[in-house]
């Protein structure tokens, strides 16, 4: 019997920091996140498309990089677990903070930002990282889940 020769790709995963971690911000309040997004997202674009964002941590909460997961139209984006999630194990993250924005301006969260949240964090549990909190955001407020105790 000769056996079928399958080709498959090689699969390579690798970790390089290029600069001091001491030099990154500290994450220690939902206020800190809130202004780290502020100065990272572009205002222009906050009251016109729905955009996903994760923050990368570090076990003692230095950030590690924002990363942009989706973007979508006025009324939502889809965020898909296994990119947020390949994107974390890709930058050694210990922990993550997830972020968007809401274009209307209401930083209410509804039903499916609540439902993607319990969602996400469970995934984090098993994979052994921390989601630490939800930040909805407009250009001059936000809302915290873990402030209101919904983390």
């Amino acid at each position: 019997m000769v056996q079928e020769q399958f080709k498959v790709a090689e699969v390579q995963v690798s970790y390089k920091s290029d600069y001091n971690i001491s030099e990154r911000p500290k994450i220690t309040s939902s206020n800190q996140t809130f202004q780290l997004l502020k100065s990272k997202w572009d205002m222009g674009r906050i009251a016109f498309l729905e955009e996903f964002k994760i923050i990368l941590l570090n076990r003692s909460n230095h950030v590690l990089g924002i990363v942009d997961i989706s973007m979508g139209g006025v009324s939502g984006t889809y965020v898909d677990p296994k990119v947020v999630f390949a994107v974390a194990l890709k930058g050694n993250a210990s922990g993550i903070i997830l972020t968007h924005n809401h274009p209307s301006g209401s930083i209410r969260p509804s039903e499916a930002d609540i439902k993607l949240t319990t969602r996400l964090a469970e995934c984090g549990k098993l994979l052994d990282i921390n989601v630490w909190d939800h930040i909805i955001l407009s250009e001059n407020s936000y809302y915290s889940f873990a402030d209101d105790g919904m983390m």
